[in-house]
């Protein structure tokens, strides 16, 4: 069967779109109740106090699925373990859609977090299928549709909330989860992983390889610096926006999509990668996401200036991270076929660690100084990664 879908060692073009399809639609899950708080709550009954367990019990469980779901990708079948992880996140879609009560809706939110984590799997099969020269762009190929999905999950979320309520974001993602399940099951080739450890030795092997191996360590805190300064802006500026420039929900909304530009870095980046520019650009990476903050400074007393200024920050802070992203995986699927699920369990796990860390960091800063602290610490997360860059002689 899989000659059908790899012919001379090459992945079919069409496989790779289903494959970053399938990544982008999976991931976002994780975002779209980001931007819709206030309706959820007022309609399950949480409190002001307890609306942000909304996005952390996602997190949570997407965190638990990193840990303890994704190494079953070096045990199990890969497709038929992707379809029953799936299987998970449809059915807590479901039931958030149906939630009356806080309860019912936190357990949902930890099911969409599990189910989620099947983006994690789909993304080391992209690579194992990949030739080793085509590796760095077939998989930033497969990560600008992760990407997308992360980028277009909170405007897309907002906008349809505005027309049909929030449940109905829930009940069409259950839907299409259930048709990417179905095409996955269809057209995805077989992978049998050759394991050789049990499950028990798998889990506990993960603490000893962000140890051991340095390249894993040093690109999962390159990447969770990075997210973490992405979603510090991407938390506060919706209301800076509305504060500042005093736009609409729907005009905040336009200015997330005007983000999603910059996931043009993916692919740009895994074809450069394979050319052996991955250290260079790393560094350049950095320093484009810590100017992406300075640059928000620049001529605030025009409004109109400020926000195309914002603008142009946002997608160079988003080509950065994305860009970042794929060099970082690149460099840690080279590190063998029979550890990649595990390692990419780890390199995710901090990725999103430093992405919880940033958001929080944000909502505080922006409460005690405005625009001004947040930014701040946006510009430092990275500027830190870069100096603990500068350390790797290698």
């Amino acid at each position: 069967m899989n000659n059908q879908f790899i012919k001379e060692k090459k992945i079919a073009p069409w496989l790779i779109f289903l494959l970053a399809g399938s990544c982008g639609l999976i991931v976002a899950n994780l975002y779209y109740a980001q931007p819709l708080v206030g309706p959820i709550s007022a309609e399950t009954g949480i409190s002001a106090g307890s609306s942000g367990l909304i996005v952390t019990m996602t997190q949570l469980g997407y965190a638990i699925g990193l840990l303890f779901l994704v190494p079953l990708s070096d045990l199990l079948e890969n497709r038929r373990l992707v379809a029953s992880i799936l299987m998970i996140s449809i059915i807590g879609l479901v039931a958030a859609a149906l939630a009356k009560d806080s309860f019912l809706f936190f357990t949902a939110a930890i099911l969409i977090g599990l189910g989620s984590v099947s983006a994690q799997i789909l993304v080391p099969f992209a690579a194992h299928l990949a030739p080793a020269e085509q590796r760095g762009s077939i998989v930033g190929n497969v990560m600008s549709g992760l990407l997308l999905g992360i980028m277009l999950a909170r405007p897309t979320a907002s906008l349809i909330t505005g027309i049909w309520g929030w449940q109905v974001v829930f009940f069409l993602s259950a839907i299409i989860m259930v048709l990417v399940t179905i095409l996955l099951c269809f057209f995805l080739p077989k992978r049998h992983p050759e394991p050789k450890d049990n499950y028990s030795s798998m889990i506990r092997s993960m603490l000893m390889l962000i140890k051991k191996t340095p390249v894993l360590r040093r690109r999962s805190l390159y990447q969770a610096a990075l997210f973490g300064s992405f979603s510090l802006f991407w938390t506060v500026v919706p209301l800076y926006l509305s504060q500042h420039f005093h736009l609409t929900q729907k005009e905040i909304a336009l200015f997330g999509f005007v983000g999603v530009t910059g996931a043009i870095a993916a692919p740009i980046a895994g074809r450069l990668a394979d050319k052996g520019w991955g250290r260079r650009l790393t560094g350049i990476a950095f320093v484009i996401a810590s100017l992406s903050f300075v640059l928000t400074h620049f001529l605030q007393n025009n409004l109109t200036v400020s926000l195309v200024i914002f603008c142009i920050a946002a997608i160079l802070l988003d080509m950065s991270v994305s860009g970042n992203l794929v060099l970082g995986q690149q460099a840690i699927y080279a590190l063998g076929d029979e550890i990649r699920g595990r390692v990419n369990g780890v390199f995710m796990a901090v990725f999103f660690l430093g992405g919880a860390i940033g958001s929080a960091l944000g909502g505080w800063a922006y409460a005690q100084g405005n625009w001004a602290i947040a930014s701040g610490i946006g510009f430092a997360l990275p500027l830190m990664a870069f100096v603990y860059f500068l350390t790797d002689k290698k």
